[in-house]
């Protein structure tokens, strides 16, 4: 029980990841009902273009001014693939059967974890991120590292700007209209194809603070890093509510929170040593999915998507 503060916080900082990853599920979904399992990877190009604008930096350069520049490399790259992605890959398939874009959306994850590794040879293996020096801070009996302050800064501030957006913009409403009824959107005079390349590149941007995030918390990235932590922002996306951003990030909390608390406490029951391993974290996440799914199958918080004809 002496540990039980530092595991919710642990969890809770996991959470915050996946909740900045689900966002972009939730936000494609809920417009386009479109499944973009290459999210994990455009998660991925984000943290390999933020180390690809601290290498280019001077030497000596320190964090404090680099960090700013990263995000901002970040942010490029991953919006400009997952724009990209919209425009030659799924835009052709919006009135196609919805196994063509999901089809569509496996094999570009597999081609850009290729094509990072083909960029970044060197990325078989884990990459070193830069870290921001200090710390570790201790709060009473919780210890926070550096990186993680940046993470706790960056998840609220990201959600505050999101539901500013979405709910006090012009852009924002017409993203909602859309997501409500895209042909009567139209009618209306919403730009739908302008609106869905915003939802992606919005996405695509808070999974690149993720990325970031995920390199000052663990100290390295690999070009596989995104699909398992893809497939777990999805299943926060699921837990929330798919469709409802507020739920992504709740979602995402509920996940971390719940994982790391199963991964601390449940090798202590007698019998369930085995289950309690680091390599059991995985597992016990989807385990919460299916108990989700089977007694709220729209979500913790409900589905916001229409139902359309």
């Amino acid at each position: 029980m002496n540990e039980l503060p530092q595991q919710l916080v642990n969890g809770l900082l996991l959470g915050s990841m996946y909740g900045l990853v689900a966002i972009g599920y939730t936000m494609v979904y809920g417009i386009v009902q479109l499944i973009n399992f290459a999210h994990g990877e455009i998660f991925m190009t984000g943290a390999f273009g933020a180390l690809t604008v601290w290498l280019w930096l001077p030497g000596g350069t320190t964090m404090w001014i680099a960090l700013p520049l990263m995000i901002i490399g970040a942010i490029v790259v991953a919006v400009a693939i997952a724009v990209g992605a919209e425009r030659f890959a799924y835009r052709p398939l919006r009135t196609a059967p919805r196994l063509a874009p999901l089809i569509t959306a496996i094999g570009l994850s597999l081609a850009l974890q290729q094509a990072v590794w083909a960029w970044y040879p060197e990325a078989k293996s884990a990459r070193t991120f830069p870290q921001i020096s200090g710390g570790p801070f201790e709060i009473g009996s919780v210890t926070i590292q550096t990186g993680d302050i940046f993470l706790v800064s960056a998840a609220p501030l990201s959600m505050a700007i999101l539901a500013y957006f979405v709910m006090k913009t012009r852009t924002g409403r017409g993203m909602q209209a859309t997501a409500q009824d895209p042909d009567t959107a139209k009618l209306m005079g919403v730009n739908t194809d302008r609106i869905i390349v915003i939802a992606f590149a919005l996405g695509a941007a808070f999974a690149a603070v993720g990325a970031v995030a995920y390199g000052l918390k663990y100290g390295e990235i690999n070009f596989r890093m995104g699909f398992i932590l893809g497939l777990k922002a999805f299943t926060a996306a699921v837990l929330g509510g798919i469709g409802n951003i507020y739920g992504a990030m709740i979602g995402g909390v509920v996940l971390g929170v719940a994982e790391t608390l199963a991964t601390a406490y449940i090798s202590d029951i007698p019998g369930m040593d085995k289950f309690g391993s680091q390599s059991w974290a995985d597992v016990w996440a989807f385990v919460l999915l299916i108990l989700v799914l089977l007694f709220r199958p729209q979500g913790l918080l409900g589905e916001r998507v229409a139902d359309r004809a």
